[in-house]
């Protein structure tokens, strides 16, 4: 069984420079991509306490939902559609201080103020999105998006 170590006084930075080995150890020997992504996202929901984190699968030329922690969420976006559709569509990180503000947004959770998407690339193309919302606005950064992208190209050897 394996159990997460982090302290509670790490700043964030150092809770992802703890957390990305860990993300390593945990998905090298798995080989299930559902229960990889499942404890990707547990591990992060843990140790940042976000409103939502979660996986959003290409399937059949649309997202659709995967693992994830948190209140309900929508089920499919198509392309180009919100801030998932948004990453997917551009295959880069799209990081919104104020969901209220970001055109066509799609409100899964009138909770969410925040969020911050960042595309899983395999050879190019984009095979998932991961999805982390804050109940708080212009909660992430530049951190988040530094580290979250690590995080995903862990993700990506999955696929």
């Amino acid at each position: 069984m394996h159990q997460l170590n982090l302290a509670e006084l790490l700043s964030k930075e150092e809770k992802y420079m703890a957390v990305l080995p860990q993300l390593n150890a945990l998905t090298t020997d798995e080989t299930d991509l559902i229960a990889n992504l499942a404890n990707i996202t547990a591990v992060l929901k843990e140790t940042f306490n976000w409103w939502w984190v979660g996986f959003y699968l290409v399937k059949e030329n649309e997202l659709v939902l995967g693992p994830f922690q948190g209140p309900l969420a929508c089920t499919r976006i198509a392309l180009g559609k919100g801030v998932c559709g948004s990453s997917w569509q551009k295959k880069e990180t799209v990081l919104v201080a104020d969901v209220e503000k970001f055109p066509g947004h799609i409100a899964c959770s009138s909770a969410s103020r925040s969020e911050i998407v960042v595309p899983i690339l395999k050879k190019g193309e984009v095979v998932a999105v991961l999805d982390a919302d804050s109940e708080y606005l212009d909660h992430f950064d530049l951190t988040d998006r530094k580290y979250l992208e690590l995080v995903c190209t862990v993700a990506s050897h999955l696929f």
